[in-house]
């Protein structure tokens, strides 16, 4: 399998900009001929929208843009973060292939400390989603999801996935890209699969997104790492089914 992951800078509210980003990414892993594309977490509006989400026309707007990336998904299947509106509103990740969103994998764990509020906006998702690609059972986390050391990563790993990927928005402090480098390190090797993290990149009001996007086998080794601070679209060949044998 040919991953790719797209670390892009996104701004808050741009959601053409930002839609214009995405395309070009999927272009550059569709001629890279990838398998599978990951964007970070609601990458359609930028991190975080805050009080952008409680307007029904940005949401629409957004809705309307991620219809639009999934119609030019021809190549590699794409895993977009975008919010979903049913019923509840959700921090979602799109699945996209065949010029259609195929489903959607709705956040659990909602963070609401320090600087991020997702409670005020999200409802918590409860469901599991995993897809088969070429063989390979591939499971969706997005961020805080796979901080947890338990489900639902865990149970993602006992329904038999063998990479298991998280899209997420995480901010910079110092030290922060080791610590949390060593934390995905973990839990690769505690759920015998492999781990892919595409990370955000750039600014947003006080906030600093550091990228550091990696590839992590399933013994705990960087298969595959992202620059800090800079946009990327880190590529690299893997065999997750070797996990089977271990």
């Amino acid at each position: 399998m040919r991953l790719a992951l797209a670390q892009i800078d996104t701004v808050v509210g741009d959601i053409s900009g930002n839609e214009k980003k995405v395309r070009a990414a999927l272009a550059d892993a569709a001629s890279q001929k990838a398998d599978l594309i990951l964007f970070p977490e609601l990458v359609v509006t930028g991190y975080p929208p805050e009080d952008l989400l409680l307007r029904p026309g940005f949401l629409e707007a957004a809705r309307r843009s991620l219809e639009r990336i999934a119609r030019q998904v021809r190549g590699p299947v794409a895993l977009v973060g975008a919010p979903q509106l049913d019923g509840d509103l959700y921090n979602a990740c799109a699945v996209c292939a065949g010029r259609e969103i195929r489903g959607f994998y709705r956040k659990r764990f909602l963070p609401n400390y320090g600087v991020f509020d997702e409670e005020r906006y999200f409802a918590s998702g409860r469901e599991l989603l995993m897809l088969e690609l070429g063989g390979v059972k591939v499971g969706i986390t997005i961020c805080e999801d796979m901080w947890q050391p338990g489900p639902p990563a865990t149970d993602l790993a006992l329904a038999g996935a063998e990479l298991i990927v998280n899209i997420s928005a995480s901010p910079f402090h110092v030290g922060r890209e080791r610590m949390r480098e060593e934390m995905f390190r973990t839990r690769a090797r505690d759920m015998v699969s492999y781990v892919a993290f595409c990370n955000l990149v750039g600014g947003q009001d006080e906030l600093v997104f550091d990228g550091h996007s990696v590839l992590i086998d399933d013994e705990g080794e960087v298969i595959a790492r992202a620059a800090g601070f800079e946009q990327e679209l880190l590529v690299a060949d893997i065999d997750p089914t070797a996990v089977l044998a271990r």
